[in-house]
């Protein structure tokens, strides 16, 4: 190894090389660092590098996957609600054209009735009326069958007098006899 470093000495390639020392030439030893670096950097960093760049890739589609999974999902749920509302819209539907229709069926019946009770009111204020108007007349016939009877009696008690009374009598004792015989 020596005849290697002997001879590079000797050709004049590292004429400096006896002897260690700082260049401080910042021009000629920075892009030469920087590429040295830059070289190592890339070699050995570009599997970490790429690890980690693979790593983030699987994540960010993981996410992506897990992303359009939960959209399908909701899509799904989203679409199974709609339906679940247009049932439930027909069904408030039916139940309102259903009420609508129970509460004119019940508007109907109870204009019926009150037209039934209100015939029957009629009915009976008619009735009502007609028995007044009756009670009303008789009681007018009695008073007029009570005044001509009053006054027939007036009539007969100033024309009869005591014979022509005990006559009457007669006539009708014997007028009741014949009956009873004919009996």
């Amino acid at each position: 190894m020596k005849n290697i470093t002997d001879s590079f000495l000797s050709l004049g390639y590292w004429a400096s090389a006896g002897s260690f020392g700082f260049n401080t030439d910042i021009l000629a030893t920075n892009p030469i660092n920087l590429s040295v670096v830059l070289g190592v950097l890339i070699f050995f960093g570009k599997g970490v590098l790429s690890d980690l760049l693979d790593n983030r890739k699987q994540r960010i589609l993981k996410t992506i996957r897990n992303s359009e999974e939960l959209r399908e999902g909701a899509i799904q749920q989203l679409e199974k609600a709609r339906a679940r509302l247009r049932k439930v819209e027909k069904e408030a539907n039916q139940f309102r054209v259903n009420g609508y229709s129970e509460i004119e069926r019940e508007k109907l019946k109870l204009i019926n009735s009150i037209d039934t009770t209100l015939e029957q009111l009629e009915n009976y204020k008619n009735e009502t009326i007609h028995l007044e108007e009756q009670r009303a007349i008789n009681q007018v016939r009695q008073r007029v069958f009570q005044q001509a009877l009053q006054g027939a009696l007036g009539t007969l008690n100033s024309c009869l007098n005591t014979e022509l009374h005990l006559r009457t009598i007669s006539a009708n004792i014997a007028m009741f006899g014949a009956m009873k015989e004919i009996k």
